[in-house]
């Protein structure tokens, strides 16, 4: 079995760095199938008041005094890419797309908490028309797991015999509750942010060379913008999962359904007036027993 691949930072993981490696060749997948066994740790992490203060903003969130659960995901999302755009790992990252999250608080944290981060990667399945692969992240706080993550990508193509189903996502039905439009601003900031610099996040020409109307906006900040509207996003101890079905464009005019239900509330964000949501969300509140966050 070959070593785990260690990836060490002191900072956030450059984007230069993730840059420089797209032009080397892929490996492919291994003759198990699975992915190489790569791990990321950035230890000892706290916010700059100027870190704080575009993620309340960019994200549409209100800053209530404590961290909200989409700030550890955002911070973290550097060492994803540097996972993702790592020469062992099995594909190129311009063909993987993000299509899944599950993140768990376990606890409030305070904005100038000191995080020890780490990356490494899950499991694959095999679908149809695709592969999905897994990152696990997680965050502690002297030694304590405080926030955790399951970051799912997907990559179409032939891989082999079809053996999982991607997991389905809650229909949302009702009438629109609120509606308004994605902010068309801050785009190179919240890249700086999430170490996410995808063209198609950053250019109205690129993105209409690739196939779409325009940039559409990172996926954690349209999550964001959905959870300050529905004021849900500074619970703690709290489960959140997401489906990224479609882009967000900037500037388009959104509407936002949601559903109160006892398995949890759901949430649904259709652009424009199209009848197919393009994220889907639900969150768990229990009482305070992170046991029952599954």
């Amino acid at each position: 079995m070959p070593a785990p691949i260690r990836l060490e930072y002191r900072a956030k993981p450059s984007a230069l760095r993730f840059v420089s490696n797209l032009a080397r060749p892929s490996p492919g997948f291994a003759d198990d199938g699975q992915l190489p066994d790569i791990q990321a740790h950035w230890p000892g992490h706290r916010a700059s008041r100027r870190e704080i203060a575009d993620f309340f903003e960019l994200s549409g969130l209100p800053d209530r005094g404590h961290a909200s659960i989409l700030y550890p995901h955002t911070v973290s999302f550097p060492m994803l890419m540097a996972v993702l755009s790592h020469p062992a790992f099995p594909l190129p990252i311009w063909r993987v797309l993000q299509v899944r999250n599950r993140m768990i608080q376990h606890e409030p944290i305070a904005p100038d908490a000191v995080f020890d981060f780490t990356v490494r990667t899950g499991e694959r399945r095999l679908l149809e028309k695709g592969v999905e692969m897994d990152l696990r992240v997680g965050a502690r706080k002297e030694g304590r797991v405080v926030w955790e993550a399951v970051n799912t990508f997907y990559a179409r193509g032939r891989f082999g015999e079809a053996r999982a189903e991607p997991a389905a996502s809650p229909g949302v039905g009702g009438a629109p509750a609120t509606e308004w439009r994605m902010p068309a601003h801050g785009r190179w900031r919240y890249g700086q942010l999430s170490g996410d610099f995808n063209p198609l996040h950053m250019s109205d020409w690129y993105a209409r060379r690739a196939g779409y109307a325009g940039a559409f906006t990172h996926p954690q900040r349209a999550i964001g913008q959905c959870l300050g509207h529905l004021d849900a996003a500074h619970h703690a101890p709290m489960q959140l999962d997401t489906w990224i079905k479609g882009p967000v464009f900037y500037d388009a005019k959104v509407s936002l359904r949601s559903e109160s239900r006892p398995a949890g509330s759901v949430f649904a964000l259709h652009v424009d007036d199209d009848a197919r949501p393009a994220i889907v969300g639900r969150f768990v509140i229990p009482n305070g027993n992170k046991d029952t966050l599954k």
